[in-house]
Order: C-alpha cells, then structure tokens, then sequence
C-alpha cells in the first residue's frame, strides 16, 4: 500500500506533505494525554513489532502480494493518535532506509496508513465500547479489515487524481485486493489484542473504555 516516489502528482504529493506536519502534531498533543507511562515499554515493543511485520509480503492473488499494516492493533493499545504517530515514525524509517514508499510521498502515507488506517481501524472498537462492549471481538475483527479498506480507499483516490489510471481500474484493483488482506489483519488485530490480554491486561490498557479525542466527547 505505500506508494513509491513518481506516482503523485507534485499537486497531490506537496498537498499531501503540507498536510501531514499538522495533522502529527496534533495527534502529538493528542498522545500525550492518551499515553500512560507504564505502556511505553508496549508502545516501544509493538512499534517494532508493526516495522518488522510490514516488511514481510505474503501471497495474495498470483502476481500480488499485501502485507500487514498494523494500524487498527496500535489505536486499539493506544489510541488512534498515538497508533498515527508510531505509523508515521515507521513510515519514515521505511522511505529513508529502505526505500519502501517514497519520500516525496511520504505524507499520504501517513494519512493514508497512519491516519486513516488508525482512526478508521479504532471506530468500530469505539463503537462497541459505547454499546457496553457488546461485540467486542467483530469489532477488533472489523477495525483491522476497515483500516486496510479504508487505506486503500485512499490510496486509489490519489492515484486517480494524479492520472496513473481510471478510477474505476484503481478502485476495483487495489479494493478488491486488500479485503483480502484485510481478512489477514483483521485476524491477526483479534489474535494479538487476545495474546496481549493473556500476558498482562492492565499493561495493555484495554481496560480503559475509550480513549478521548477532543473536548470530553470519546472516538
């Protein structure tokens, strides 16, 4: 899903990069009141964890791959603007070491693995907190498969703003694609969320019923 340099056009990418720097900084005044220091340690552990697992691909479709994103599990532990904030840290190290997604386009990979897979993955969680946490494992299920969506979503829409294809070619591509990766990281959002709370579920934090976003209104 990340997307390489030379893809975007200079009007969508220098959009996209002038975008970002606001949006991570106030997901960094978000964090601090989302963050407890006794999941620093989680943080810093999941945060490799989700570096390691994206530069892993598995077979999809013949001649296509995916990989994990990892957005929904960190909103799910942390909040979605500190998930946003790790996504963006990893995409960084990505696109200057690796050269896994562009550095011209490395603010609409963050909205669009950071921001939108992380608030896109959190919502349905969000929702079944609010419901008393009825459904809570479809709704882990669902957060990871939605932030793939979600993502992808996005990426087709710039790339089609940019000219590379039709719209219609890149939607149905790249969607039709990652649901099925989607099912693989819904799968492992309810797998790993589930080993978490077996270790330690204070470390965790998934006893708090949501995290807060503005105001006192909970998302």
């Amino acid at each position: 899903m990340h997307i390489p340099d030379g893809f975007l056009s200079p009007a969508i990418w220098v959009t996209m990069d002038a975008a970002a720097a606001p949006a991570a900084a106030w997901c960094a005044r978000r964090s601090r009141a989302q963050i407890d220091e006794t999941r620093v340690p989680l943080l810093g552990v999941m945060g490799a964890f989700i570096f390691a697992a994206q530069m892993v691909n598995f077979p999809v479709a013949p001649g296509t791959s995916g990989h994990i994103v990892g957005a929904a599990l960190l909103a799910v532990l942390f909040g979605p603007c500190t998930a946003a904030l790790v996504m963006a840290a990893v995409l960084l190290v990505q696109a200057l070491l690796f050269q896994d997604g562009g550095v011209t386009a490395l603010g609409a990979n963050f909205w669009n693995l950071g921001m939108t897979g992380s608030f896109f993955g959190y919502l349905p969680y969000w929702l079944s907190l609010r419901a008393g946490g009825r459904l809570r494992t479809p709704a882990l299920f669902l957060g990871g498969w939605l932030a793939v969506m979600a993502g992808a979503a996005a990426v087709a829409a710039e790339l089609s703003f940019s000219g590379v294809a039709s719209p219609r070619l890149l939607f149905v591509s790249l969607l039709g694609v990652h649901a099925l990766t989607g099912l693989a990281e819904g799968a492992i959002t309810v797998a790993a969320v589930r080993m978490i709370e077996k270790l330690n579920p204070k470390l965790a934090g998934l006893e708090v019923k949501s995290y807060e976003l503005r105001g006192g209104a909970d998302l």
